[in-house]
Parts: C-alpha cells; sequence; structure tokens
C-alpha cells in the first residue's frame, strides 16, 4: 500500500501550520524550505479536512498548492494564487482516470481536471506570480508523465519534479 495525504506549498515569514487557513490540519510536519519563505508541509492520511488552498493564498499573499497523493498512484493538484485564481489538474493521469471510474460514467479525466497543456499555462501563471519563471512545455511534459519505474513507481516523484519545474522548490 502506498502513500495516502496531503503536502501543502506555499510562502509565508512564519510555519505554514500556524497559520488560520491550515488550522484544521493538525499534526502537519515540515518537510523541506527552500529560499524566499517556500515551505512545503505533509499532512498523511486520507481523512480530514487539511484546509482551502484559496484562503492560504489569501492568508499569505502568495501563491499557494496542494498535492493530494492517492496511494502513490496519483496526485489531485490544487492551485491558488491570490491574482491569477485558482486551477486544478492531476499528475499520473492514467492511474487517475482508474481512480475516478470516468470512463464507466461516461465522462473524461478532462471532465474533472485541466488537460495538460491548459494546466502548464495556468502553472506558468501561477509561477509569475510567485516570482518565477517556468517553461509551460516542462511543465506540461511533467502533467503528462507517468511515474518513473526506475525513479521509484510513486507520483511523489511527479508532484515534487512539477514544484521543480514551478521554480518553488528546486530539487
Amino acid at each position: 500500500m502506498g502513500y495516502w495525504g496531503y503536502y501543502v506549498v506555499g510562502r509565508a515569514e512564519r510555519p505554514l501550520a500556524e497559520l488560520e487557513a491550515l488550522s484544521g490540519a493538525a499534526g502537519m510536519t515540515l518537510r523541506l524550505t527552500a529560499p524566499d519563505g517556500w515551505q512545503v508541509w505533509e499532512f498523511p492520511g486520507g481523512d480530514g479536512d487539511v484546509g482551502n488552498m484559496n484562503d492560504l493564498a489569501a492568508q499569505t499573499g502568495a501563491p499557494a498548492l496542494f498535492g493530494y497523493v492517492m496511494d502513490s498512484d496519483c496526485v489531485v493538484v490544487e492551485a491558488a494564487a491570490p491574482e491569477s485564481g485558482a486551477w486544478t489538474t492531476c499528475l499520473a493521469r492514467s492511474a487517475m482516470a482508474g481512480y475516478l471510474g470516468a470512463e464507466k460514467k461516461g465522462l473524461t479525466l478532462e471532465d474533472y481536471f485541466l488537460e495538460p497543456r491548459d494546466a502548464a499555462e495556468r502553472a506558468v501563471a501561477w509561477a509569475a506570480e510567485a516570482g518565477r519563471t517556468a517553461d509551460a512545455g516542462e511543465l506540461a511534459e511533467v502533467l503528462s508523465a507517468d511515474p518513473d519505474p526506475a525513479a521509484g513507481p510513486v507520483a511523489e516523484n511527479l508532484f515534487f519534479r512539477f514544484l521543480d519545474r514551478l521554480g518553488a522548490v528546486p530539487l
């Protein structure tokens, strides 16, 4: 059984776990920090309320991003920024389609999530608002990829590669 849980990414002068926007996520653990106040926190488990990324972006005045990892197979990515707004996509799309069972319902994955190309464009705007430069082509490549078995077949690797391509949390 793989990992189930959230990664919370944001920028603030104080620990994100202390902010009102994440008050429902007691027990978050700091996973890593990066220059300019970027932080990645982990909130394991599939249950509970991690908070609202729109509230986190508003409270910090900076872009925020949640990654919900599902059994290390795929990741729901929710992002928000004070100016450019909110958007949702996923990583490891083939696995996500299996979890959703969308085809059985007469839906496609795109009924739930932005396509990689569209998500990459939104991610570029998110990165720009964060004061970073991101390449839409590189982001679309990660958004279209499946986990690499040679690097460990876990979607978490795709998530951290995505953060690196955003420029928020370099690997």
